[in-house]
């Protein structure tokens, strides 16, 4: 069974509205209860860092055209922003499909 196209296309939309909630310095509100604002808190933050180590990598690769920066630190960044991105995205396939597997769950 494949992850409707809405459903992922909701769940991005949701984070989007985390990080834009955390950057303007406003708690991350996804449900009612303290737990539900706690997660969502930590998923935001956790967002939020991945797209700090990418600005982060951006940076250092201009400054490197500029000639400003050091090579190994390029590559430094820019291996510490790939590592980010691939610990997002397993965590999001973990994420689905715990979806996926509570969907197929009988009532």
């Amino acid at each position: 069974m494949a992850t409707p196209f809405n459903v992922a296309a909701s769940a991005y939309g949701n984070a989007a509205k985390l990080i834009s909630q955390v950057a303007k310095g406003s708690e991350p509100k996804l449900g009612g209860s303290d737990t539900n604002s706690d997660f969502a808190k930590l998923l935001a933050q956790s967002v939020q860092g991945v797209v700090d180590t990418g600005n982060k990598s951006d940076a250092m690769a201009m400054d490197m055209v500029n000639g400003k920066a050091n090579v190994v630190d390029m590559v430094t960044a820019m291996t510490e922003t790939e590592l980010a991105m691939e610990t997002m995205v397993s965590v999001r396939d973990r994420v689905i499909s715990a979806y996926e597997e509570i969907m197929r769950m009988p009532i």
